[in-house]
């Protein structure tokens, strides 16, 4: 490999990283196509990202942890439910053909942008709103974040606990299914039903991703795909991407972020739907 090829996997994965990590999203999604039109094969590719995925979480987690960003205990709680839609998605394997998948996560996406357009402006139930699930209560689920664009905390209340969880199960289950990242869809979840504020949900999705992650690229180290000169250069730009991508998160508006979003969701949507109809524009994504 030469010298100019790893500048362009640092500059590429730091950008991919930059974006991913503003939205709470797992960079290989942006970073596995970029590997494979720069010549490296999918599964190399793949595990790049995974290590690219492990090192944008850990290095936006500890920013996103002192800014009062990551509600940890819904982490902890829709993770389980992301594992075990996960874990569904294994035994489901090969059932449903792929192109029918494609097409439903497709359909799936352009709804999850609908209803984020619908939500424009973050309206965190109040506190005496009866729509709140007393499961989150129980929990403690409810929290409050400091806003640097509005210059005050704002506080949030969980709603809807059990649907969250279902839809949580159901992106571990196309995730899986798919071999994609769940971030792309756990942020319209916890934003639609958990009516989480856009910067919570996003931080907190970030703060998920390196778990899963994690599991999944152990099983590539033990194969030995992971390739170091490729993965090297990948997480580097990965680490300082992310700490760009946390400050963005941090700065913007809420409502700016949540048109972006909006914006990936389309985009992704309609290569889901190239890729139903055998146009391939990239590889999986972690």
């Amino acid at each position: 490999m030469t010298a100019t090829f790893g500048v362009w996997l640092f500059a590429g994965s730091a950008a991919a990283s930059a974006l991913g990590g503003a939205l709470g999203m797992a960079s290989g999604i942006f970073i596995v196509p970029i590997l494979i039109m720069s010549g490296v094969n999918l599964q190399s590719a793949v595990a790049a990202s995974l290590v690219s995925v492990i090192a944008c979480s850990c290095s936006s987690a500890v920013p996103f942890l002192t800014a009062g960003l990551v509600n940890i205990r819904i982490a902890i709680v829709l993770e389980t439910a992301t594992t075990l839609g996960a874990l569904s998605g294994v035994l489901m394997a090969g059932i449903v053909p792929p192109s029918v998948l494609f097409v439903v996560f497709a359909a799936i996406l352009l709804l999850s942008a609908w209803q984020m357009l619908v939500r424009r402006r973050e309206s965190p139930a109040a506190p005496d709103d009866p729509g709140t699930n007393t499961w989150a209560t129980r929990l403690g689920l409810h929290s409050a974040y400091p806003d640097q664009t509005l210059g005050r905390d704002v506080a949030y209340r969980v709603r809807r606990l059990p649907l969250g969880l279902a839809l949580m199960y159901g992106a571990g289950l196309i995730s899986a299914l798919l071999g994609i990242g769940s971030g792309v869809l756990k942020i319209p979840a916890m934003d639609s039903a958990l009516r989480l504020p856009i910067k919570v949900s996003s931080a907190t999705s970030n703060f998920m991703i390196g778990v899963t992650a994690a599991a999944s690229a152990s099983a590539y180290f033990a194969r030995g795909t992971i390739d170091p000169a490729v993965a090297g250069p990948v997480a580097l730009g990965s680490v300082i991407g992310a700490l760009i991508g946390t400050r963005v998160l941090m700065a913007v508006s809420g409502e700016w972020l949540r048109v972006l979003f909006v914006v990936v969701l389309i985009v992704m949507a309609g290569q889901m739907l190239l890729s139903a109809f055998g146009v391939r524009v990239g590889g999986h994504a972690a």
